[in-house]
């Protein structure tokens, strides 16, 4: 779904009615609920996830990325941030994963890299937040 959201930026209604149609009759109902929910949350906070990726993807533009590198990088950060049951470990397996069958041997590497430098920024962040929310 990211990778058609970014390509021709279809209405949310019209890419989930395009993208299940697509794919036929598969995918369980809470598949389709779990998959709907990340791709429409990644969309929505698309500024926000671009925004880290940005400050940590140095000489690169989000534009001239892959459109696959870029929309695994942007659906594991959309659970770094939002879907605090996944251990972000977890969401960087997963896009590697993705990367491995879906990209290249230097795209993986380059996910990896970005990713953890993402993920230990919000543990820093979230680290710091506590120490200085903590009582004195």
């Amino acid at each position: 779904m990211l990778f058609q959201y970014d390509v021709a930026r279809p209405g949310q209604d019209e890419l989930v009615r395009l993208y299940w149609q697509e794919l036929g009759g598969d995918a369980t109902e809470d598949s389709q609920e779990f998959s709907n929910k990340l791709a429409l949350g990644t969309i929505s906070h698309l500024d926000e996830i671009d925004k880290l990726i940005k400050e940590r993807a140095e000489n690169w533009r989000i534009s001239r990325m892959a459109v696959v590198d870029r929309n695994i990088l942007r659906l594991a950060i959309y659970e770094f941030l939002y879907q605090p049951d996944t251990p972000k470990t977890v969401a960087i397996n997963e896009a590697l994963e993705i990367a491995r069958r879906f990209s290249t041997f230097e795209a993986t590497q380059f996910i990896n890299g970005i990713l953890d430098a993402i993920k230990r920024d919000l543990e820093a962040n979230q680290s710091a937040s506590t120490a200085t929310s903590k009582p004195g």
